[in-house]
């Protein structure tokens, strides 16, 4: 698989996964072993090389030698910029939505136009000249 070209998409291609979500979950509480981090995911050992080698890659996690096992810890500063990109884009948004909410109280009501159809009538049937 072909690695994502900017940091934010490496970030957000780490986080589509569930495993890894649940990976990142477990190393918010502290660093842990690749074994310790792996015991829960019914997966090969290849597997999780694989989702440790995409949140390495994503910058999420670091992997460093200790004694005979590899401790992995969680680095929250690509989760900050991957929080503060959605933060703006709902910001953005919910201003769109106030902006379009606003224009459609200043329409006129459908349900007060001559021939309107009420809601609550049933809809015609074919044929049916109503």
């Amino acid at each position: 698989m072909q690695s994502a070209a900017d940091p934010l998409s490496r970030v957000f291609h780490a986080l589509a996964d569930p495993t890894r979500r649940a990976m990142i979950e477990r190393l918010a509480r502290g660093p842990l072993r690749v074994g310790e981090l792996a015991e829960p995911f019914a997966v090969s050992r290849p597997a999780i090389s694989q989702h440790l080698r995409v949140l390495e890659e994503a910058g999420l996690i670091t992997r460093t030698p200790q004694a005979q096992w590899r401790l992995c810890t969680l680095t929250p500063e690509p989760l900050k910029a991957a929080t503060d990109w959605v933060e703006e884009h709902r910001r953005i948004w919910s201003g769109r939505f106030d902006a379009l909410e606003d224009v459609l109280r200043s329409m006129p009501s459908v349900h007060s136009a001559e021939g309107a159809l009420d809601p609550q009538d049933p809809a015609p049937q074919d044929g049916d000249p109503s």
